[in-house]
């Protein structure tokens, strides 16, 4: 089994070519046609499937590809962060940050309590994942901690539902299959597309967690987290504005 592991990691090399950077820009503007398309070109389609329901269909793609790499990064964050609970932290800081600006954008009002925003989602995946890391530690039996583990899953997945986090349960099934499978790219990439498979087009971001060469690249992390909060208010305001 452990040389069955290190053939597919080995052939899975070949295409580790993006660094943390170049994902986490890639993951953005994805994010940024989906939520234009969703904000502006939605409201505006006809019945005659245009050219601009070309355009919201491209946008639509695109769009797919943002939220497997972000939950892919919240669990490299998980393992590589000096401190779990600061990241946790800036998580839900920048959850509420970001809700009334999410509101905005996603429904033209100024707070909603029935859809909140994925920084709440990420916040519950890591939270997950801390947990039955945890109990791993303190559960001897592989197969216990893997059942325990699987029970914690369902149950916070029925929670995401209940309360309206973005994403839902399928989140918290990528996060831990991301977390599971964490030294196997190709299955837990795999597994995480299983999770989710009502939306094909994520696929696209799942293939590209497989091209990360695990070196951070040159980021700016006060773009990483403010870049979420900016752009839905400027997309919500010019909901607001345009009345839609």
């Amino acid at each position: 089994m452990n040389n069955l592991i290190k053939n597919i990691n080995d052939s899975c090399k070949r295409l580790q070519f993006l660094s943390g950077a170049s994902l986490k820009y890639i993951a953005m503007i994805s994010m940024l046609a989906d939520h234009v398309n969703k904000a502006l070109i939605w409201p505006n389609l006809t019945s005659d499937h245009g050219a601009l329901a070309t355009v919201s269909n491209l946008f639509g793609i695109i769009g797919r590809i943002a939220f497997p790499l972000f939950c892919f990064f919240l669990v490299e964050g998980y393992f590589k962060t000096q401190s779990r609970i600061k990241y946790l932290l800036n998580l839900l800081v920048f959850g509420m940050i970001s809700e009334v600006p999410f509101d905005m954008f996603t429904t033209a009002s100024f707070f909603n309590m029935n859809w909140n925003n994925v920084m709440f989602t990420l916040a519950l995946v890591l939270i997950t994942i801390w947990s039955i890391d945890t109990l791993k530690e303190r559960i001897k039996s592989k197969v216990i901690w893997v059942f325990v583990s699987l029970v914690i899953v369902t149950v916070i997945g029925i929670f995401s539902m209940n309360y309206g986090f973005d994403y839902e349960h399928h989140a918290i099934f990528i996060g831990y299959f991301f977390y599971l499978f964490y030294k196997i790219p190709i299955l837990r990439a795999v597994l995480g597309y299983l999770s989710i498979f009502s939306e094909p087009w994520s696929l696209l971001g799942f293939g590209l967690t497989l091209t990360y060469n695990g070196k951070r690249g040159k980021q700016c992390k006060m773009l990483n987290y403010w870049f979420y909060p900016v752009h839905l208010l400027i997309l919500g305001l010019l909901r607001l504005y345009f009345g839609y």
